[in-house]
């Protein structure tokens, strides 16, 4: 991925010292900003690219195989959802859409945005819901903080998401706040809307 190494070092010395600075943990590595990449001795900012770019691929790649492929619990869902919200410094919202057999049809990201929140726009969500033809969706967010508490606006955006999801005869089967860590299921844990 280095390619070639700098004035002072060969290539296997750099990927070496950047290994060493993330405590030779690849997940902490793909974690870093770009800015954070460029603070390694060593790293310039193309090659910190190069690497920033390359760990979105393979995220990208994670989550365009598509297992399970279909939704049973909560558990399946986190595995779809991971990829797209872990090793974020900004909280992104993705959601899975579903058919009647709750095949997934296609996960996307919808947005992302800042530390502590991202705004998410319920008719978008719907919209695309109806272009697939989903009759069902199952959401998720990421704490960048590992809190896997729900705070009273991820409660809020599920009882609108849910309200609104009823009128067009499409059911949200659950709601995922994603960690490093592991994640949280508003359904496992009794959250979700009542009728």
């Amino acid at each position: 991925m280095l390619g070639t190494g700098n004035k002072s070092q060969s290539a296997t010395e750099l990927a070496e010292q950047i290994l060493q600075f993330c405590g030779n943990n690849l997940d902490e590595l793909a974690a870093l900003s770009i800015e954070s990449l460029c603070a390694i001795p060593g790293l310039g900012n193309a090659k910190a690219m190069g690497l920033a770019a390359a760990f979105e691929l393979g995220l990208r790649r994670q989550a365009a195989v598509v297992k399970p492929s279909l939704i049973r619990c909560s558990r399946d869902a986190y595995h779809l959802l991971r990829p797209f919200l872990v090793d974020r410094d900004s909280e992104a919202f993705a959601v899975l859409y579903l058919n009647r057999r709750h095949a997934v049809l296609r996960c996307e990201l919808l947005s992302f945005g800042g530390i502590t929140s991202t705004v998410v726009d319920v008719r978008l969500l719907l919209r695309r819901a109806l272009e697939l033809k989903a009759t069902g969706i199952v959401v998720g967010h990421n704490h960048p903080s590992g809190n896997l508490e729900p705070s009273s606006a991820d409660r809020e955006i599920t009882r609108q998401i849910s309200r609104a999801s009823r009128f067009l005869e499409l059911e949200l089967l659950d709601h995922l706040i994603v960690t490093q860590g592991g994640y949280m299921s508003f359904a496992d844990e009794g959250f979700m809307p009542e009728g």
